[in-house]
């Protein structure tokens, strides 16, 4: 039997929930783009109060850059004070789980007026995430599912397959060291 704390932060809502062997078993969020931080400890300590983990499988995005920040350096910090794993997952990809059509979109907000989104046939990604304004996006003329959370089961499926090392943050950081800036 294998438990996985799983943490997606990678849209306007904190998604915690515990997964084992391919069942949701507790699950909570928060929704507040600035709220990760606060939200995620509360969640995670509720999550973990009555089962042990044995693994923890956090979305990698893309996302803003703060709120996969949070979500990422929290699971990489419970796992390594656990000694337990941590694995590395696309959050749309986890999205698109959700979706039971032959050619679609996921999309989620970027901010900026702009979108995260990745293109799907019958279930599988086609090509990279990408951020895009919205009307560059419809243009494609493929349903579009946008404003949906990561499914937390997808997530411990997408899992099995490997792990992102790297965060999906696809534009650079609007801070920058004085000495970068160009």
């Amino acid at each position: 039997m294998s438990t996985s704390l799983v943490i997606d932060t990678s849209t306007n809502r904190t998604v915690v929930g515990v997964v084992t062997d391919g069942k949701l078993i507790w699950s909570g969020h928060r929704d507040g783009a600035t709220a990760h931080g606060p939200s995620l400890p509360l969640l995670v300590a509720e999550a973990i109060e009555q089962h042990s983990i044995d693994q923890v499988i956090v979305g990698m995005g893309p996302g803003p850059f703060t709120g996969l920040r949070v979500g990422i350096a929290f699971a990489h910090t419970f796992a390594r004070a656990r000694n337990i794993k941590v694995i590395g997952v696309c959050s749309l990809d986890a999205i698109a789980a959700q979706v039971n059509e032959k050619d679609f979109i996921v999309a989620t907000d970027a901010r900026r007026k702009e979108w995260y989104w990745a293109r799907y046939s019958k279930g599988v990604r086609i090509g990279e995430p990408a951020v895009s304004f919205p009307a560059d996006v419809e243009k494609l003329g493929v349903t579009i599912h946008f404003g949906l959370s990561p499914d937390l089961v997808a997530m411990t499926n997408l899992a099995k397959q490997g792990s992102i090392t790297e965060p999906l943050y696809l534009r650079r950081p609007d801070a920058v060291a004085t000495a970068d800036r160009t």
